[in-house]
């Protein structure tokens, strides 16, 4: 008489996918952007050379207006600037797309800058804290 080899069981397919689909979920979740949401980083400026320019957004660049660009923020989100260490702080709306000097997370515009005391700095600490999303 023939022996067989034992047979070994079959992996089961649903749980090998179900557990391929939650990695892979997991590696390519973006952080949850909701108010109340907090990101510290490096803070810059643009001005009046921008004046008068279209934005990303669309709009209509203002120096004086209390803009900003982010990378990945909705455009009409209302964002809370505060200095790192400091009482300032400032309400600016997501307007426009950078910035692109590399370790910073958000230009403002020069209204913005002035009332964070940073424009003989050019650059200063900050925490960008979301006040609002724009509705959709």
């Amino acid at each position: 008489m023939v022996s067989r080899p034992a047979s070994r069981p079959r992996p089961r397919p649903a749980p090998l996918l179900a557990a391929a689909a939650l990695l892979c979920l997991s590696a390519c979740a973006h952080r949850a952007v909701r108010p109340g949401t907090v990101e510290e980083g490096l803070a810059g400026y643009y001005g009046a050379r921008f004046e008068g320019k279209r934005t990303a957004s669309g709009a209509v660049f203002h120096a004086g207006a209390l803009t900003c660009a982010h990378r990945t923020l909705p455009f009409g989100t209302v964002l809370e600037v505060s200095r790192v260490g400091g009482p300032e702080r400032v309400r600016v709306t997501v307007t426009d797309r950078g910035p692109y000097i590399s370790g910073r997370i958000v230009d403002l515009s020069l209204a913005a800058a002035r009332r964070l005391h940073m424009l003989a700095a050019g650059v200063a600490r900050v925490r960008l804290k979301i006040v609002r999303l724009p509705r959709r």
